[in-house]
C-alpha cells in the first residue's frame, strides 16, 4: 500500500527540491558512496582487516557483506529488467513503467541498505552508535539519489526496504547455520 501511494505521488514529490545544477551535482557526488564500486572495496576491507587481525567478526562482515551485496545486485537487476521504469530525468515518459528504463528499484539504495543491515546486525548488539552511523549513511545515499533526480521516492523506499531485509536475511541465515552447527557438535 505504501509503495502504491508513493508511485501515485512520485511526479508531485519529485519536485520538492529546487532542482538546481548544484543540487543535482551534489546528489550525484554523495550517492557514489552507495555505488557497487565503493561498497565492494569496503567489504573487501572488512574481510582483509579481519584476516590480518585474526578478527572473526570483522572477517564475517566481509563475507556476509559480499553475499548481501551480490544478492541485492541480483534482485535489483532482475526487478529493473522486469519493470523497466524510466528515471525522473528521462527525456521520454519519465516515471512510466515498461518503457525501457532502469529506475525501479534504486540499486544504490538496495545495496547500501543491504550492507548497512549486515553491519548493524553484526555490531549493533555491542554499540547503539554503529547502526545509527551505517543506517545514516544508507539514508544519505538514498536521499542523494532523490536529490540528483535519478530516482523517485518509491524507487528508493522499495530499494531501501528490500536491501534491509536482504542484509537481515543473510545475517540471520548465517547465524542459524552457526547455531545449528554448534548444537550438532554438542
Amino acid at each position: 500500500a505504501i509503495t502504491a501511494a508513493l508511485i501515485a505521488t512520485d511526479h508531485r514529490s519529485s519536485n520538492i527540491f529546487e532542482n538546481s545544477r548544484g543540487q543535482i551535482s551534489w546528489g550525484n557526488g554523495i550517492s557514489k558512496i552507495g555505488a557497487s564500486y565503493t561498497l565492494l572495496p569496503v567489504v573487501a576491507g572488512f574481510y582483509g582487516y579481519g584476516v590480518l587481525r585474526d578478527d572473526a567478526k570483522t572477517r564475517e562482515v566481509g563475507v556476509l557483506g559480499g553475499e548481501a551485496l551480490l544478492d541485492a545486485l541480483i534482485v535489483s537487476e532482475v526487478m529493473k529488467t522486469a519493470f523497466r521504469r524510466n528515471r525522473p530525468d528521462a527525456v521520454n515518459e519519465p516515471g512510466h513503467f515498461f518503457e525501457g528504463g532502469d529506475s525501479f528499484p534504486s540499486g544504490h539504495a538496495i545495496e547500501s541498505w543491504a550492507l548497512a543491515s549486515v553491519i548493524a546486525h553484526e555490531y549493533g548488539h555491542g554499540s547503539k552508535l554503529v547502526p545509527i552511523v551505517v543506517y545514516g549513511l544508507a539514508a544519505t545515499v538514498s536521499t542523494a539519489r532523490f536529490a540528483a533526480q535519478r530516482h523517485y521516492a518509491s524507487d528508493i523506499v522499495v530499494g531501501g526496504a528490500m536491501g534491509w531485509f536482504i542484509g537481515r536475511y543473510v545475517y540471520r541465515t548465517h547465524l542459524d547455520r552457526a547455531i545449528h552447527r554448534h548444537s550438532m557438535a554438542m
